[in-house]
């Protein structure tokens, strides 16, 4: 077939202009597409979601900051805080029964010049007071005779007689003293061998 209707005339402004019920491009350098939005973001979208990530950045770190003082939060002056008190469980197991006997003749020392002493101080209390001389009268007149004047009390509970009298006490006292906590603390040797021994708490006050 021929084309019988001849050379078509061109038409530029279809060729390089838009087409029917578009828009012209806005002169100017080409850039990212953005849709048309129904209303526009204040301030600028750029600027608001800058804005946005630094409120989420300021609250994220305030809320970070809060975390971290909460975690060094130390107790306040007024608050009452119970003291930790340690303890620890201890068994003895074996007593030495060369350092039992040295503190126990140590001890028994000790007391035996206690003893000495206060006798001492007791008699001479009791002498001044007179009980010496009233009981030793009381017994005399009921002992006492014609021929003889009875029995001298305060001769016989003078000060000297008594201090050797208490002297010897004591010394008894030191040995047997002795004597016994050696033989305790074998015993007790024997016995935490069975048993396992005394058990003892201790605790730190703080």
């Amino acid at each position: 077939m021929t084309d019988t209707r001849g050379s078509q005339p061109q038409y530029e402004g279809y060729a390089t202009g838009p087409l029917p019920g578009e828009r012209e491009p806005a002169p100017g350098p080409s850039g990212p597409y953005h849709p048309p939005q129904a209303y526009q973001a204040p301030g600028g979208g750029t600027q608001g979601g800058q804005q946005r990530a630094g409120q989420g950045g300021g609250t994220l770190g305030g809320a970070q900051g809060v975390g971290g003082a909460q975690a060094t939060r130390k107790p306040r002056t007024g608050a009452r805080t119970t003291p930790r008190t340690r303890k620890a469980r201890l068994r003895v197991a074996k007593a030495d029964p060369w350092s039992v006997m040295k503190v126990s003749f140590l001890l028994s020392i000790a007391l035996g010049i206690c003893t000495v002493v206060a006798a001492a101080v007791l008699w001479m209390v009791m002498d001044a007071m007179g009980v010496f001389e009233t009981v030793g009268g009381t017994i005399s007149e009921a002992t006492g005779s014609n021929e003889s004047n009875g029995f001298d009390l305060q001769s016989f509970l003078s000060l000297p007689r008594v201090l050797v009298f208490t002297s010897v006490i004591a010394v008894i006292d030191v040995v047997l003293a002795t004597a016994l906590a050696t033989l305790g603390a074998f015993i007790y040797n024997l016995s935490a061998g069975f048993v396992g021994g005394v058990e003892l708490t201790l605790a730190e006050d703080e």
